[in-house]
Parts: structure tokens; C-alpha cells; sequence
């Protein structure tokens, strides 16, 4: 030993993924399943032309699957900047009881 302060090796900085890797990583994956189906199909004797048309149909559900993804997250951001501006506009006070949810009958008692 000599004598200096061993570290540890440290890992990066963990990362929440965004909507838009998952959206990535969902469609690359989607892609070379589009490439790998047709390669099996054909070495368990399967047609070319039955092959090809796998490989269409999974490439036209990946392509529909993939809008309705970029869709999805488009209105997801609307909505939350809606959601934001909302916020800022409440902020002066106004509307508190909607903030604490509405009216409220005080502690624990039963309300007629």
C-alpha cells in the first residue's frame, strides 16, 4: 500500500430517458426485427415472396406505429405546456379553492 486514498471508479451520472429515446429506441428495434423476421423465415424454408411480404407488413405497422408515437408525444407536450401556462396564470391567487380542491367542510367532520 501506498499510503494514497484509493477512489473508487464512479460511474456516470444516471439519466431518466425522454420520450423521445424511448420513441427512438422503440422503432430502431422495430426496424431490425423488420430485417431479422424475414432472415429466419427464410432459413426455416420459407419462401422469398412469403419472406418479402413479412417484411412489408411489419415495415407498414412499424411506419403507422411510429406517427402515432411522434403523435402521441406532440400532444403529451401540448398538454403540458398547457398545463404550465395554466399554472403561471393561478399563481396570483385566484382560484385557490380550485388549487386545494374546491370547498372543503374543515378537519374530519361529516359533511350533509
Amino acid at each position: 500500500m501506498s499510503g494514497r486514498p484509493t477512489t473508487a471508479p464512479q460511474s456516470p451520472p444516471s439519466r431518466t430517458p425522454t420520450a423521445q429515446d424511448t420513441v427512438s429506441d422503440v422503432v430502431r428495434w422495430a426496424a431490425f426485427s423488420c430485417v431479422l423476421v424475414p432472415v429466419v423465415l427464410v432459413g426455416y424454408g420459407t419462401s422469398l415472396a412469403g419472406a418479402a411480404g413479412t417484411a412489408f407488413g411489419l415495415a407498414a405497422v412499424t411506419g403507422a406505429c411510429r406517427v402515432l408515437l411522434r403523435r402521441s408525444e406532440e400532444g403529451a407536450a401540448r398538454l403540458h405546456a398547457e398545463e404550465r401556462t395554466a399554472h403561471d396564470v393561478r399563481r396570483d391567487g385566484a382560484d385557490a379553492a380550485v388549487r386545494r380542491g374546491g370547498r372543503h367542510a374543515g378537519g374530519n367532520t361529516p359533511v350533509d
